[in-house]
């Protein structure tokens, strides 16, 4: 089967959004242009560590050009995209892998975000040389969302990103554990609640 790539090069909208309620949300990465929308299921730990490699990397690129790279320090407020996704929001696949890369001739940040695919191997060595065999082929491999983004972009998208993670419920003072509006049941104090 030959491998679907929804390019976005570069897309009018690249963000991490939700849908559902605080404690039961399903993360999304959504890229758009042309009146073409892609929406790719992920867990909120991914939107969290892409967030975070971006702004990782692209601190890595200012730092070696010296600062020449169109790179902005934080995320620029005029870009700032708070809205919500684009309804309907269709998955088009789960999010397995990622993959970041900074591209010094264009000066862009490029984002994959492969399928997940379950792999059969008899050994480590074998699951390994698999995937690597996997993530190497560009015509037969599992559908890929590729968007290639501007510094300033990229700096803003991490920053939504980052809000919609932490955006969840808040965390119990005492277990840091989520608090749920149902109630909470907090292991530092084995159970017990306090009467009023």
């Amino acid at each position: 089967m030959t491998r679907q790539v929804f390019l976005y090069d570069p897309p009018e909208r690249f963000v991490a959004g939700t849908v559902g309620l605080p404690g039961r949300r399903t993360f999304f990465l959504q890229a758009s242009a042309g009146g073409r929308v892609t929406s790719v299921a992920l867990e909120k730990t991914q939107v969290a560590a892409l967030a975070e490699r971006i702004d990782e990397l692209l601190d890595e690129v200012v730092r070696r050009t010296g600062g020449n790279a169109p790179v902005p320090a934080v995320a620029p407020t005029d870009i700032a995209d708070t809205a919500p996704l684009d309804a309907p929001v269709e998955e088009e696949f789960r999010v397995g892998t990622m993959a970041l890369a900074w591209d010094g001739e264009e000066q862009r940040m490029i984002v994959e975000a492969q399928a997940l695919v379950e792999l059969e191997a008899d050994s480590e060595e074998d699951l390994a040389e698999a995937e690597e065999r996997l993530l190497q082929d560009e015509e037969n491999g599992p559908p890929m969302l590729r968007v290639r983004l501007s510094g300033a972009q990229a700096r803003a998208f991490a920053k939504r990103a980052l809000d919609v993670v932490n955006a969840g419920r808040p965390p119990c003072p005492l277990c840091s554990l989520p608090l749920d509006p149902e109630g909470h049941v907090c292991p530092r104090q084995n159970g017990y609640r306090r009467g009023a």
